[in-house]
C-alpha cells in the first residue's frame, strides 16, 4: 500500500492506494493562511505537521489493515514557500508562500544580476524562494543569521517523516537557486542570493527514494519494516504525475486557487521572457512548463465574498452550456499576475458594467476573464514550442460546466475530463511512492486516466470569444498606465 500525501494551500489531503493505484481511504485536513500586512502571506509549518497525522490517523481508523501493509510514502506540496530552520530543525518564522509578494524589489535585483534567467530558465518571480530570502536579510537580519536549512513545504514535513532534509528537482526548480537544465544546485545562482550550499537540502528526483520513515513513528502508526519516502514532487508536476501528463503533447488546465495551464516536455525549452515558469518535472530526463495566473477560483471567492454568497451559489445560477461572451469585462489580477505579464502591482477591475447588469452577468464575466487570463498562458506556452491536441480539466472549478465551456471556446481546444475521482496531486504522489518503492519505470505507472467526457469548443461562437478575448487584451496597458 501507499500514502499520497498533498499539502495545499488551505489544507492537507491524503489518500492510501494499492500498487494499482486504486483508492482505498482518503483523508482532508484544512489550516489556515495568514495575512498580517498587505502582500504577505504566511503559514505555521506546525500546522502542516499536525495536519498530517490527523489525516493518518483518520485513514487508519478507515482501512486499519491496508494501512499496516504501507510501504511507501509520497510528498506533493505548494511551491516556492520559504520554510526557515537553524542547526536544531527549529523554526525560525512563518513560511512566506508562494503568493506572498512583498519581495518585489529582491526579485526585480536578482533577476538583473547576470546569468540568472540563462541558469534557472525563469524570470526571478516575487514568488519564489530566493528573493523571499533576500527580504528576510534586508528586514530580519537576526534570523537571516540562524538560517541553517531553506525547506520548502513539503520538504519540512518530509523532516518531520523521515528527519532528513531532502528535496526533489520539480520542487527546487521554483526556488530560483536551481540549474534547471543540469538538475543540479546553481553555485552562481546561491552566491547572488548570499546563500549557501550547506543551507539548501539535498537533491533526489521525484520517483528516487527521499528517505525512510523514522521508526518512532513507524512505530506509533503500526507498521513494521522499512517504508521509504520518495522525493515527491511540487503540486503540479504531482498532478501531472496523477494524470499521466509526462512528455510532448500532454497536459492540464487546472482552475484551483491559481489558475495552471501545464505542458509536459521531452526536452528543456525556456523562454523567461514570455514568463512561462519551465522546470524540471518529477521523472528522470523531463521537463514541464506551464503558464500560471494567480486568481482563478479565487476570483470566484472572491466575488462570493463581495455579495455575500456562495461560490457554489454563484456558479449553480449560470446554465451549463456557454452560449456567448458578456458585455462585462473582468481582469482577474486580484494579486498582480504572473503569466505573461510579471506584474506584482497590478490589481483586477471590472469593465463594462451596465445599470441592468446583476450577480449572474458579474459571475459570468469573472468566468470568463479568468479563461481569457488562460488563454494568454496558451499563446505563451505555444510560443516556446509546445501543442496541445486536448487538455485534461482539473481542479475545483472544473466542477462548473459553464466554465469548462467557456474555458474550451476561449482556448479553442477540446476539454477532456477524467473518468473516476480527481485526486490530482494526491495521486501523483502516491504514484511517485509506488515507482520509489518498487523501482518500476515511470512511464509505467504514470498512465492517462480514462476520459470521462470532452468538452468540445463550439464553432459557431468562434468569433464572438476571438472578439472578446482581443478586448481583454487590450485593457491591461490601459489599466496599467492608471498606477
Amino acid at each position: 500500500m501507499y500514502l499520497g500525501l498533498d499539502l495545499g494551500t488551505s489544507g492537507l489531503r491524503a489518500i492510501l492506494t494499492d500498487v494499482g493505484g486504486n483508492v482505498l481511504a482518503e483523508a482532508d485536513a484544512a489550516f489556515d493562511v495568514h495575512h498580517p500586512h498587505a502582500g504577505w502571506s504566511e503559514q505555521n509549518p506546525a500546522d502542516w505537521v499536525n495536519a498530517c497525522a490527523a489525516t493518518v490517523a483518520k485513514i487508519r481508523s478507515i482501512a486499519p489493515d491496508a494501512f499496516a501493509a504501507l510501504k511507501g510514502i509520497g510528498l506533493s506540496g505548494h511551491m516556492h514557500g520559504a520554510t526557515l530552520i537553524d542547526a536544531d530543525d527549529r523554526v525560525l518564522r512563518p513560511c512566506m508562500l508562494w503568493n506572498d509578494t512583498r519581495s518585489i524589489h529582491e526579485a526585480a535585483a536578482l533577476d538583473a544580476l547576470p546569468g540568472m534567467r540563462d541558469i534557472t530558465g525563469n524570470i526571478v518571480f516575487p514568488g519564489f524562494t530566493a528573493p523571499k530570502l533576500g527580504w528576510v536579510e534586508a528586514n530580519e537580519p537576526d534570523i537571516f543569521d540562524k538560517v541553517a536549512k531553506v525547506l520548502l513545504p513539503k520538504d519540512y514535513l518530509r523532516l518531520w517523516l523521515t528527519g532528513e532534509h531532502i528535496s526533489d528537482l520539480s520542487d527546487s526548480a521554483g526556488t530560483a537557486w536551481l540549474d534547471v537544465g543540469a538538475r543540479q544546485w546553481s553555485q552562481v545562482a546561491l552566491d547572488h542570493g548570499h546563500m549557501r550550499r550547506d543551507q539548501m537540502p539535498d537533491l533526489v528526483e521525484g520517483s528516487a527514494i527521499g528517505g525512510q520513515l523514522r521508526s518512532e513513528l513507524a512505530t506509533d502508526w503500526g507498521l513494521s519494516g522499512t517504508i521509504v519516502v520518495a522525493g515527491g514532487a511540487g503540486d503540479n508536476a504531482a498532478a501531472a504525475c496523477g494524470i499521466g501528463a509526462l512528455g510532448e503533447g500532454t497536459g492540464f488546465v487546472s482552475l484551483g486557487t491559481s489558475g495552471v495551464l501545464m505542458a509536459g516536455r521531452d526536452q528543456y525549452a525556456p523562454k523567461p521572457a514570455s514568463a512561462v515558469h519551465s522546470f524540471c518535472h518529477a521523472v528522470p530526463g523531463r521537463w514541464y512548463q506551464m503558464g500560471v495566473i494567480l486568481a482563478a477560483t479565487d476570483s470566484l471567492n472572491w466575488l462570493a465574498h463581495a455579495l455575500d454568497k456562495s461560490p457554489a451559489d454563484l456558479s449553480s445560477a449560470l446554465p451549463d452550456k456557454a452560449t456567448g461572451c458578456s458585455a462585462a469585462l473582468f481582469l482577474p489580477y486580484l494579486s498582480g499576475e504572473r503569466t505573461p505579464h510579471n506584474d506584482s502591482t497590478i490589481r483586477g477591475a471590472f469593465i463594462g458594467l451596465d445599470i441592468n447588469m446583476d450577480r449572474t452577468d458579474l459571475t459570468r464575466a469573472v468566468m470568463e476573464g479568468v479563461a481569457f487570463a488562460l488563454r494568454d498562458s496558451l499563446d505563451a506556452l505555444k510560443s516556446t514550442g509546445a501543442s496541445f491536441d486536448t487538455l485534461f480539466a482539473i481542479g475545483g472549478g472544473a466542477r462548473s460546466r459553464f466554465w469548462l465551456t467557456t474555458l474550451a471556446n476561449t482556448l479553442d481546444v477540446p476539454l477532456s475530463l477524467p473518468a473516476g475521482s480527481e485526486l490530482g496531486a494526491a495521486k501523483g504522489a502516491a504514484r511517485l511512492a509506488i515507482c520509489a518503492h518498487s523501482g518500476q519505470d515511470p512511464a509505467d505507472v504514470m498512465v492517462q486516466p480514462g476520459t470521462a467526457e470532452v468538452i468540445e469548443p463550439q464553432a459557431d461562437l468562434r468569433g464572438s470569444y476571438e472578439d472578446a478575448y482581443e478586448r481583454y487584451k487590450a485593457v491591461y496597458p490601459a489599466l496599467s498606465a492608471l498606477r
